[in-house]
């Protein structure tokens, strides 16, 4: 089943690496999944790998019926992201994935260098809670079905996660481009 991203990736996602690299690998994940955890090394292993031959880009998409901190977890990161430091809140919630308390979220947005009284008021601000839950509807309208879940140049990715398998894949994509 080869299916399409919708919407495409804009100038609304976040997005690492080189805009005009030849693959986009793009990730809807939640940051209380185990497997969205033991995805997060891999990808960063991939992007140093593939280095300007991938962009890569993350959607939320928190499963709150089975990870409860999900949403609440999304919410700071995007809030993070009005500061310029969604990345780093990204990646510290990923690595401190079994611990996402309110209490743990400020403390992680402390870590990550934000202006804590800005993020506190952004945590209240709807605009967030809107991205969020944009990309979860973006999620449903592409077939997402669990996290996490990959898309390569807008196409679903169902292939293996292996890094190696990964890398491979994107790697063989590039010479056909």
């Amino acid at each position: 089943m080869n299916t399409q991203l919708k919407p495409p990736v804009s100038a609304k996602d976040h997005i690492q690496g080189d805009p005009d690299a030849p693959i986009e690998l793009l990730e809807y994940g939640d940051y209380q999944c185990p497997h969205c955890g033991r995805a997060y090394p891999i990808i960063k292993n991939i992007q140093k790998r593939m280095g300007k031959k991938l962009k890569f880009v993350f959607r939320n998409f928190p499963l709150t019926e089975i990870h409860p901190d999900a949403f609440n977890a999304a919410v700071a990161a995007e809030a993070a992201g009005e500061q310029d430091k969604f990345w780093e809140m990204h990646d510290i919630i990923f690595e401190h994935q079994r611990h996402l308390t309110t209490e743990s979220i400020l403390i992680y947005a402390q870590k990550a260098g934000l202006n804590m009284a800005e993020f506190s008021k952004d945590l209240q601000n709807d605009v967030f809670v809107n991205k969020v839950e944009d990309d979860i509807e973006s999620g449903i309208r592409s077939g997402v079905n669990g996290t996490p879940s990959f898309y390569v140049n807008a196409k679903k990715y169902n292939g293996s996660w292996d890094e190696d398998d990964f890398v491979d894949f994107l790697n063989r994509l590039v010479v056909r481009i």
